[in-house]
């Protein structure tokens, strides 16, 4: 009889701490979006947005591009020599490695995993600072001095990884598939002609537009939900350390579960 009502007992316990992560969730995703609503509402003067969208394009974008075109470069290089050396049938024509390069590039390295990366690096930067920030009272005193500081601290980052990553993931493109032309023409496992005639058959423009949209989708998620985190950040020097942690976790899984929508709603 007592076994039962202590069995009794731990099932009321999980079930509330189930109802009370499913709570601390809607309370998270609710203040989420008043955040975004903030950020965008309330504007200061246009001059002082445009100036600091300018640092944050130059923090967030230009400091990236060495790890984007090195991870680009070497994983183009890695996706024709594996299509290449799977190839073991005469009758597959040796331009599908052009072809399977330019596809895997452009639909899905260049703008997912180089977006994942970018989560790590951006978002991790993004979090910190603001979480910094907030436990050094630099965001109190934003607020009491009576300046919108949701706008004046996330919209610019918001709105430079809007207009840079684009920039990058086209970068992104081009570097992977010379990586892979460049591969071609250094080892000679297939023709550099037989490889570029791959690269132009078939080619659609739309699939170029449709990585720049989801590109454009996850900037904002970088962005925004790391910037939740670090804004929201509570506590001293470890909490910044775990707003950081929880930035990039979020903002991997929103990536790969917005990818999979988009993919689903434009492509099939």
């Amino acid at each position: 009889m007592l076994l039962c009502r202590r069995i009794r007992a731990k099932m009321v316990l999980l079930s509330g701490l189930k109802k009370c992560r499913l709570l601390r969730l809607f309370h998270h995703i609710g203040e989420y979006f008043l955040m975004v609503i903030g950020v965008f509402s309330k504007p200061e003067k246009l001059r002082i947005y445009l100036q600091r969208t300018v640092v944050e394009i130059d923090k967030i974008g230009i400091s990236s591009l060495g790890i984007v075109a090195l991870m680009s470069l070497f994983m183009g290089a890695v996706i024709a020599l594996q299509t290449a050396s799977n190839i073991e049938s005469p009758l597959i024509p040796s331009y599908t490695v052009g072809f399977t390069t330019r596809q895997s590039v452009i639909l899905e390295f260049s703008p997912t995993i180089i977006c994942l990366i970018l989560a790590g690096k951006v978002g991790s930067n993004i979090a910190s600072e603001l979480g910094t920030m907030r436990i050094s009272e630099q965001i109190d005193a934003l607020d009491i001095m009576g300046i919108n500081s949701r706008a004046y601290l996330i919209a610019p980052k918001i709105l430079g990884s809007i207009f840079i990553f684009p920039f990058l993931i086209v970068i992104s493109m081009f570097l992977g598939i010379f990586g892979g032309y460049l591969v071609c023409a250094l080892t000679g496992i297939i023709a550099p002609p037989d490889f570029v005639e791959g690269i132009l058959l078939d080619f659609r423009m739309f699939h170029v537009v449709y990585a720049l949209i989801k590109t454009v989708l996850f900037a904002f998620i970088i962005t925004s939900v790391s910037s939740y985190h670090g804004y929201h950040t509570r506590g001293g020097a470890i909490a910044v350390g775990r707003s950081s942690t929880m930035a990039v976790v979020y903002s991997s899984i929103l990536i790969l579960i917005v990818n999979y929508i988009v993919t689903q709603i434009l492509l099939i």
